[in-house]
């Protein structure tokens, strides 16, 4: 069941107040077509000044207006911020008092650690599958679920409760890098690590540590992310003839992110050294499967992945040619980690608007367009790509085109 969106709130106060549309524009000095749009979804968020404004016109507290935003952040909408994230704020950071303890309302009693498995589980498949607005909703509760899991954990229990807040804290960062919501994102992560090691799961903190070096190259820390990468790895490499296929898949991983941020930091010979022994990993696992219990990252590390990172490596150099041909060996997707395939077809974009190919390049971004907008939506790169193509494109702009440069939010 979907939550209320401000939209409803609004027009359910107003329906309550007995007044129309238009009164409420006059009586708030909002215009009828913004309050229209809420209240008919067409658009899920407002700015804070705005509904102060409504809230005021209205006579109750500006709260009682604050609905379900999980849409509008999805969807990247100009006023979406700080309001869409309020929820996952809250889980990730809540307010804490003197005390020290939390003052969000304390969970009752969580559900068993199982169900709650397979509720982050269920929030894994949305955020793989790009469904941000479900993630964004379901996050929050999980979230404050599984921390008083942990709290009521004791003995035996303690390390099977740690680790699933560490993967539930991971996917938060993760999902909160898509949308560009960094130190955010780093809190979710510092205590997704703080939680793996009270674990003693090193296969978790290990994923996690690739979740942090993904945030780092974001941010421009490229030769910490390095850093953080290499002596990961070095820490946690295994006995390739004895390891489990998680424990080659968090090593395999570690690694490519090593790789990614040797090939930023112009050191093309080190990217490539790291990404033959994510490689090797990826050949001993083989087929074999890591197991249900963990994030779906960790059963999709392979071969293709590892392939996707060298061509990665090659669009870091500025080599399209070479990012076309190591494509030709990355098998056919989508791949179960959804925005690793996303991100190696932006690669192939960049590698075909380069050569001014650019049919083959606006046909790439429009396959990503119908098959992952929301992913799409919250990239700069495609931004980049598609502002390439509008300034150097010789004929009249296509429609679609038109459409791709509205969806990421570029100048045409």
């Amino acid at each position: 069941m979907s939550k209320p969106t401000t939209g409803d709130h609004l027009a359910r106060i107003r329906r309550q107040a007995a007044i129309t549309q238009e009164q409420l524009a006059e009586h708030s000095g909002v215009s009828v077509e913004v309050i229209r749009k809420l209240e008919q979804g067409a658009r899920r968020s407002a700015r804070m000044d705005t509904l102060h404004a409504l809230a005021r016109a209205l006579g109750v507290p500006t709260s009682a207006l604050l609905g379900d935003t999980s849409e509008a952040a999805a969807r990247a909408e100009p006023d979406h911020r700080p309001l869409s994230l309020a929820e996952i704020r809250r889980a990730v950071a809540p307010v804490r008092g003197l005390s020290g303890a939390a003052l969000a309302t304390p969970v009752a009693e969580p559900p068993a650690l199982g169900v709650l498995r397979g509720h982050l589980h269920a929030v894994d498949r949305a955020y793989q599958a790009n469904d941000y607005a479900r993630a964004l909703a379901d996050v929050p509760p999980l979230l404050l679920n599984v921390r008083a899991a942990v709290d009521l954990a004791g003995g035996a229990d303690a390390p099977a409760a740690y680790a699933l807040l560490a993967r539930t804290l991971h996917l938060t960062g993760n999902l909160l890098i898509q949308l560009r919501a960094g130190d955010l994102a780093q809190t979710a992560l510092a205590d997704a690590l703080d939680a793996a090691r009270q674990s003693g799961d090193q296969v978790v903190g290990a994923t996690v540590i690739q979740g942090m070096c993904w945030l780092l190259m974001r941010q421009g820390r490229i030769a910490e992310a390095a850093e953080l990468a290499v002596a990961t790895a070095d820490e946690i490499e295994p006995a390739f003839r004895r390891a489990q296929p998680a424990e080659l898949a968090a090593w395999g991983w570690v690694a490519t992110a090593a790789s990614a941020a040797y090939a930023r930091d112009n050191r093309p010979d080190e990217a490539a050294e790291l990404a033959d022994a994510a490689a090797a990993a990826a050949a001993r696992i083989g087929e074999r499967n890591p197991g249900p219990d963990h994030l779906i990252m960790v059963g999709g590390f392979d071969a293709g992945r590892v392939q996707m990172q060298r061509a990665e490596n090659a669009a870091v150099a500025g080599d399209p040619s070479r990012v076309l041909d190591l494509s030709a060996l990355v098998p056919p997707g989508p791949t179960p980690v959804g925005s690793s395939w996303q991100r190696h077809r932006l690669d192939v974009a960049w590698a075909h608007a380069e050569r001014r190919e650019y049919a083959e390049a606006t046909g790439v971004l429009l396959a990503l367009r119908d098959t992952a907008p929301a992913w799409l939506r919250h990239q700069r790169y495609a931004r980049n790509i598609v502002q390439s193509i509008t300034e150097k494109r010789r004929r009249a702009m296509s429609t679609e085109l038109a459409e791709l440069a509205s969806l990421v939010g570029c100048d045409a």
